[in-house]
């Protein structure tokens, strides 16, 4: 992937997904203002289906950038539609990340691997029950 190109995590599912409420954590480190997507997909048969999907404005937390390699906070939920998957197919979570003051995708917002060492969490999803 070159700077720009969406991010994905996969995991390999089991069976079906009920639809319901999703829980997204989604923090990040923010280096320059960003528009970023998240998106749930069933990949199947060589095929993407939406499931649910969230969009949130970043700014750096401060104009200084005396703090920019700690986290910024994001969580939500979201409605998502049911996915038949069958054993094998792909659960992805996918980053879409826009520059919006002309700076380079890739560079504004880093999904938040650090944990707790850079005061955020990693990113991770709550399925329905």
């Amino acid at each position: 992937m070159g700077v720009g190109d969406s991010l994905e995590a996969a995991l390999t599912l089991q069976g079906p997904i009920k639809a319901g409420t999703w829980h997204l954590i989604g923090d990040g480190i923010v280096l320059s203002p960003a528009d970023v997507k998240y998106e749930v997909i069933w990949r199947h048969g060589g095929t993407d289906s939406g499931i649910v999907q969230w969009e949130h404005h970043f700014d750096p937390s401060t104009s200084d950038g005396s703090d920019k390699f700690d986290a910024t906070a994001f969580e939500a939920d979201g409605d998502g539609v049911a996915a038949p998957a069958a054993s094998g197919d792909q659960l992805v979570l996918r980053w879409s990340i826009d520059a919006p003051d002309g700076g380079l995708p890739g560079t504004a917002f880093i999904p938040n691997g650090d944990g707790s060492a850079s005061r955020g969490r990693i990113p991770s999803l709550i399925l329905p029950k």
